[in-house]
């Protein structure tokens, strides 16, 4: 293969469960199948934070969120801080972003990172509206929307990138499409929302009762009022969820076969994740939460598919997104200008059964202190903000440590939580402080401390001057 193409194809909000290439046997998204068969399958990638923001800062710059600070929706990418899109378009790649989702890059740093951005189909009606009466609206439910030709952001974005690839350019280039789907709110259209048997699909995990349970599940619970949700209701909203990702994945079949017909498909190398997941009634909640550590939440459906990259192979080493940036980069050919965290996962391509990582790391929250710099959301995410505001520990600091057969949570004020998921694979018996199992938290514990100094920050590539001309008078004598 040449200088490859790119295809970077990112769903929000989609949990690797909700797939079928991972395991479900009720999702309907043959389009994400057929690429999984046509590469590398990754069951054991992890997310490095619980949400959109900071998620694709990390993955863009190779950096864990504390590296630099990017912990939160408004903290984002500068113009001086490297990421994957520029050091590619820097490298001379052609990079385009079809639609317009942000929530990604500071004034400035999209104009510095892509060529082209934006819709050439514009949309004709934005996402949300009126919400059913009852609890619908606490969880974040629609339902069935009209299929009156209404073109959404996700729409408008996937026939920008056909209309775009009608035509590409000559020199390599790389096509960006993070959409929204199937993000909150859960609505979709025909056939899509029919497309699943609400009685077929399996009730969401149950609320774990042994051990220490983090205080904001409960406290979710109770402000959104859906403690007493029914497996009926649940299984509803699950159902359009799935309509949504089966819409999404219809949509990655055009765009794949949009490639197909530029003539780009023997060099074209096409990524598929998502930010983070979505907990869809798993532990009793819904949507997701800034310090939520599950495994619903924080493994990641991720896929490299195209000429190359093993063909049918599945992954089950330990893996984070920070390692998308330096794997792009040497099928690129193209070295990264700073220092980062990332791994290639080129080798596990050729091999997806060699080591990779020991561990794979996750962290969010905030402390008491940054309680002013939180959100301060409108309807429906209201109930929301005000429990971050009214008790901040809620939303406490905390990070995850897995492996392939543990977890362990540590919360900055809360109890740590110890999970073997191989007994466990929702994580609901938390097994820390119990003596059979203290040899397993103290290793984790310690690749914790290890990980957070070793990852504290970075010294920037350009060296300061110790001395530097100053231009100011000297001090003049007292008189």
């Amino acid at each position: 293969m040449t200088r490859p193409n790119f295809v970077v194809f990112m769903p929000d909000q989609l949990c690797a469960d909700a797939v079928g290439a991972f395991g479900n046997p009720h999702a309907r998204t043959p389009h994400i199948d057929a690429l999984a068969a046509r590469g590398t399958t990754f069951t054991n990638a992890f997310v490095q934070h619980p949400v959109c923001s900071p998620s694709r800062a990390s993955l863009l710059t190779g950096w864990y969120p504390h590296t630099a600070g990017h912990r939160t929706l408004t903290n984002l990418l500068k113009p001086h801080e490297p990421n994957l899109l520029r050091i590619l378009k820097d490298a001379g790649y052609h990079v385009t972003w079809a639609g317009m989702r942000g929530d990604t890059f500071a004034p400035g740093a999209t104009e510095a990172s892509v060529d082209a951005y934006g819709f050439s189909t514009w949309p004709t009606v934005a996402y949300g509206g009126d919400y059913p009466e009852g609890v619908w609206s606490r969880l974040f439910y629609r339902g069935l929307v009209p299929d009156d030709g209404r073109v959404d952001p996700d729409e408008a974005a996937v026939r920008t990138a056909e209309r775009w690839l009608g035509s590409p350019p000559e020199e390599p280039w790389v096509l960006f499409l993070p959409l929204v789907a199937p993000h909150c709110p859960f609505q979709v259209e025909e056939p899509w929302y029919s497309m699943h048997d609400r009685d077929s699909l399996p009730a969401p995990a149950s609320v774990g009762g042994d051990g220490h349970q983090p205080a904001f599940m409960a406290a979710i619970r109770e402000a959104y009022e859906i403690g007493e949700v029914t497996e009926e209701q649940w299984r509803e909203v699950a159902a359009t969820y799935y309509g949504m990702v089966s819409r999404l994945d219809d949509q990655l079949g055009r765009v794949m076969a949009a490639v197909d017909r530029a003539g780009a498909a023997d060099n074209t190398v096409t990524l598929f994740f998502a930010d983070h997941g979505e907990y869809l009634g798993d532990h009793g909640l819904i949507e997701k939460w800034p310090s939520a550590m599950h495994d619903c939440i924080t493994r990641d459906p991720l896929v490299i598919s195209g000429p190359g990259m093993g063909e049918g192979g599945t992954c089950a080493s330990m893996v984070e997104l920070v390692d998308v940036l330096p794997t792009v980069l040497e099928l690129a050919g193209v070295e990264a200008p700073h220092r980062h965290f990332g791994r290639s996962l080129v080798p596990l391509l050729k091999d997806p059964s060699a080591e990779h990582r020991r561990y794979a790391f996750t962290e969010g929250g905030f402390t008491v202190e940054e309680e002013s710099q939180l959100e301060r959301p409108d309807f429906p995410y209201d109930r929301k903000g005000a429990l971050q505001h009214e008790d901040p520990t809620l939303v406490g600091r905390a990070v995850a440590v897995r492996d392939r057969d543990w977890t362990y949570v540590w919360r900055l004020y809360e109890p740590a939580e110890l999970y073997h998921r191989h007994d466990d694979p929702h994580e609901r018996v938390n097994l820390a402080g119990r003596p059979e199992h203290a040899d397993v938290q103290q290793r984790m514990h310690e690749a914790m401390l290890h990980w957070l100094v070793a990852t504290s920050d970075v010294i920037p590539t350009e060296a300061d001057p110790r001395l530097p001309h100053v231009d100011l008078p000297v001090p003049a004598a007292g008189g």
